[in-house]
């Protein structure tokens, strides 16, 4: 039970991770290039369609990795799963301080009603988010790791 666990744990946060690398450094890129008013419904929509599913994927991720945690206490690796959870702790407060409020905002935002610095707004959730998407590839590593 423990093994199915470990990999599952490990098979869900590596599909985050790749979720969020693609946003980072393929899907705001895309959107970027694209004309203003279409980079930035672009940014609300996929704002309100990942707003709605990340929150379950972040804290069952870290969910899963605190089961791991303490069903393999006694197994050699704990220490890397315990800071591959607190790293998934992280980027939960990071998105909640930081990525969440500016979410909020952007995914309700249009041509005719977006803030005259919605850009900026943007490049700082852009900022954030590469922050974030380091500290969950450094999650998921140490989950590998763990399992392997």
């Amino acid at each position: 039970m423990l093994r199915a666990v470990e990999v599952i744990t490990t098979v869900v946060v590596g599909l985050m991770v790749g979720v969020e690398f693609s946003v980072a450094f393929v899907m705001n890129r895309i959107f970027n290039a694209l004309p203003e008013d279409a980079d930035q419904l672009a940014r609300s929509h996929g704002g309100r369609m990942l707003g709605a599913v990340m929150p379950f994927w972040y804290i069952g991720s870290l969910v899963l990795a605190a089961v791991w945690a303490v069903a393999g206490w006694h197994r050699p690796g704990t220490g890397l799963v315990v800071t591959a959870a607190a790293l998934l702790i992280v980027s939960v407060i990071m998105s909640i301080l930081l990525l969440v409020p500016i979410n909020n905002r952007g995914k309700t935002w249009t041509p005719d009603n977006r803030p005259a610095d919605w850009k900026e707004q943007m490049n700082r959730w852009d900022r954030y988010h590469y922050a974030r998407v380091a500290v969950i590839i450094a999650a998921f590593t140490l989950l590998a790791t763990a399992l392997a």
